[in-house]
């Protein structure tokens, strides 16, 4: 893995933990020579893992539509940082950057894009590892949903564990290095 894409709050959150954990994994990218691909802020938690990859000599690559510019303060230190037209547009060269996908915490944004990857990844668009870095429990009732989805037939078990799921960065990277992805089904057209 030489990329990694990060979805992520352009908030701190509630508690100094969201931070705190954020910068660990912008350390841990650094060590592991992984570059980082965001949405390009340099606020919230989007600003504290690009912050800590720089601050240790790592390669951050910024993904910004034109519109949120001024809103989510572009980082101004980045190695690259490409301007968009469209959240569609920031999303697909995300996903064209990248070799895998982590969600920390952030709000409906940052689920609707790890759900996108996820679903992509469900339907053989990519075999690329989606993992979400469950810090301070924030991801809890989702995974209970997944697992609800799971008991009423929603999503297939081998779908459900396609989400790899930690508290700690490195042991989430570390899931990320063994990934295999599941046998996907593939539906013929032909009549």
């Amino acid at each position: 893995m030489k990329k990694l894409a990060v979805f992520c709050g352009s908030s701190s959150g509630a508690s100094s933990i969201y931070i705190e954990e954020a910068k660990k994994l912008g350390k841990e990218l650094a060590k592991r020579n992984i570059a980082l691909v965001y949405g390009g802020a340099s606020v919230g938690v989007m600003g504290a893992v690009a912050d800590s990859l720089l601050e240790e000599g790592g390669h951050v690559i910024g993904v910004m539509p034109t519109f949120l510019e001024n809103r989510e303060i572009a980082h101004k230190k980045l190695t690259e940082l490409f301007i968009v037209d469209t959240m569609h547009e920031r999303k697909a060269k995300m996903a064209d950057l990248a070799d895998g996908f982590i969600a920390l915490p952030g709000g409906p944004g940052t689920l609707e894009e790890f759900f996108e990857i996820f679903t992509w990844a469900q339907l053989g668009l990519h075999q690329k590892p989606c993992g979400l870095l469950n810090i301070n429990h924030y991801y809890d009732p989702l995974l209970a949903l997944f697992d609800h989805m799971t008991k009423e037939q929603f999503l297939h078990e081998k779908y459900r564990h396609m989400a790899l799921v930690s508290n700690d960065p490195k042991d989430l990277l570390d899931q990320f290095n063994t990934y295999e992805p599941p046998a996907v089904k593939t539906y013929s057209t032909n009549k």
